[in-house]
């Protein structure tokens, strides 16, 4: 055995460690998230133990919002030379996007609140005595340039 194989691990044993599957690990690698494994003689896939370090760092990013495109793309400033503060920046603009989606679900939350309180029981039909849904114009298609 050579000491490729003896120092890799194999895809069930990257995708168990790091808590993915092994069709996520497949993906990843055709995305170029994952550097190609070396292969055994055998033809089995051979990855280096700090695979299951990168993976997490994917996952982790994943769940801070960053989307597989821009993990990508930080992975790939991260690899160079000299990276650039790219992470800072694209953190920025998260802290952006999730204030934003929270202004957003804060509106959603007060409206459903209104819909419960006023005790609405149709969409299109309500019968309740102040009715925060305008179910009247639902479907109602306007003229072009018609704004109201």
């Amino acid at each position: 055995m050579s000491a490729v194989e003896q120092a890799g691990l194999r895809i069930g044993e990257v995708a168990e460690q790091a808590g993915v599957n092994i069709q996520t690990l497949r993906y990843y690698e055709r995305r170029g998230l994952l550097a190609e494994p070396h292969r055994s003689n055998g033809g089995h896939r051979l990855y280096p133990p700090e695979t299951v370090s990168l993976l997490n760092v994917i996952k982790t990013a994943q769940r801070l919002g960053f989307t597989l495109d821009e993990v990508a793309d930080l992975l790939d400033t991260g690899r160079r030379r000299h990276p650039s503060p790219d992470l800072r920046e694209r953190a920025i603009g998260k802290i952006a996007e999730i204030d934003q989606k929270i202004a957003d679900l804060t509106t959603i939350r007060a409206s459903l609140t209104e819909v419960v309180d006023a005790r609405c029981d149709s969409l299109t039909n309500c019968t309740c005595a102040d009715c925060p849904i305008p179910y009247l114009t639902i479907g109602i298609t306007r003229p072009s340039g018609d704004t109201a």
